[in-house]
């Protein structure tokens, strides 16, 4: 069985979005197509498919992190805020973004919270990723004859 951290997430999260957006609970929310990602960003996302995309990036950071909340997601995806002359700041990420990715994965079965710690992936959370992972890392082991040896 593949771990999801053996497939390098260029490889994975598109293959997990796709599956997600198979998902009736996990769908962009009206205000998605508008809204930034963070302060520290001009505008919204360009890709049409971003909600999915880090709807599937969550569920590989509680997979690999271990269980985690809203505010340290919204760190982790923040960066740094352009402030004119002035040096540059770390700054976190949409609360709300996070927060609404969690309420679906949790909704869907895939997330499940842990008392004072946060949420962490469900047995069907887990059962997916590794199943995608799987899947992943066989259609790379066939561009790359030296993984086959890993299968």
């Amino acid at each position: 069985m593949t771990h999801p951290k053996e497939v390098p997430a260029s490889h994975l999260l598109p293959r997990l979005a796709a599956e997600l957006r198979n998902n009736a609970s996990i769908k962009p929310p009206v205000w998605a197509a508008y809204a930034r990602t963070g302060v520290h960003t001009e505008r919204a996302p360009v890709q049409a498919d971003w909600w999915y995309l880090r709807t599937a990036s969550v569920l590989r950071k509680l997979h690999t992190g271990g269980p985690s909340g809203v505010s340290n997601l919204a760190a982790t995806y923040g960066g740094r805020r352009d402030r004119g002359s002035a040096p540059y700041h770390a700054r976190k990420g949409s609360r709300s973004v996070a927060r609404e990715i969690l309420q679906q994965l949790e909704k869907a079965g895939l997330v499940q919270q842990v008392r004072l710690r946060g949420r962490t992936l469900s047995p069907q959370g887990q059962k997916l990723l590794s199943k995608v992972s799987g899947e992943a890392f066989k259609a790379l082991a066939e561009k790359d004859p030296s993984l086959k040896k890993y299968l």
